[in-house]
């Protein structure tokens, strides 16, 4: 991931030798006393406990620990309600985009898709990845290798591929339809129009070209 700065009332500095590149310009901005908080033993084992106490140590800085911080579970139920909104502000927010360039390269064909045909953002996408990721899963083996749908990351492109059908068969399973024929997209659609607009992403982990976005949407009929 890439060094970043975000501040959603508290700032998170985050990247390698932050610490020592931030902590000591940033304390002159307050008291005398500095709270620290952290969870288990990891913040000792890995030394940044260490590097933030001889920080503060050497501005003059009193320290006090507040230590052993974890999840409450009598508040358990109260997630597992809202897991879904919770679920869905993560994905929106804009937190887990932060410090990596992003894939959205399906977005950005559905988007042309969308205004050519005026069809539904989310139906556009169920029919395209798993069409879009069938051409670029050989590209991110390390992506696509995971455990997902009960499929073990062994990383061969046949368990890969069961993966994508995996997915593709949920997508069906859930009501969704599946092909551009069933979206009421005819199959003479100017594709190569939608293709030459499409927007090619620096996050995808195979760089598509032009003549392969055609050669997806024409599969996605």
């Amino acid at each position: 991931m890439n060094n970043f700065v975000f501040e959603n009332k508290t700032k998170v500095y985050f990247g390698k030798n932050v610490v020592k590149e931030h902590l000591g310009g940033l304390l002159s901005n307050y008291g005398e006393t500095v709270m620290l908080a952290y969870g288990g033993g990891s913040v000792k084992r890995n030394g940044v406990y260490d590097e933030v106490v001889s920080i503060l140590n050497a501005a003059g800085k009193r320290v006090v620990e507040f230590s052993g911080i974890m999840s409450n579970p009598t508040y358990a139920k109260v997630q597992e309600g809202a897991k879904l909104a919770w679920a869905s502000a993560m994905a929106e927010n804009g937190v887990l985009k932060i410090g990596k360039v992003t894939d959205f390269q399906a977005h950005q064909v559905q988007h042309q898709l969308g205004a050519y045909t005026d069809c539904n953002h989310g139906a556009g996408l169920a029919v395209i990845h798993p069409v879009l990721y069938r051409h670029i899963y050989k590209s991110g083996a390390a992506r696509f290798a995971q455990n997902v749908w009960g499929i073990a990351p062994k990383g061969s492109d046949g368990e890969t591929a069961a993966g994508i059908d995996a997915l593709a068969a949920f997508i069906k399973g859930i009501g969704l339809l599946t092909t551009f024929t069933e979206l009421g997209i005819p199959a003479d659609t100017d594709f190569r129009a939608i293709t030459d607009s499409t927007n090619i992403t620096a996050g995808c982990c195979k760089k598509l070209t032009r003549d392969e976005i055609c050669e997806i949407l024409k599969e996605c009929l």
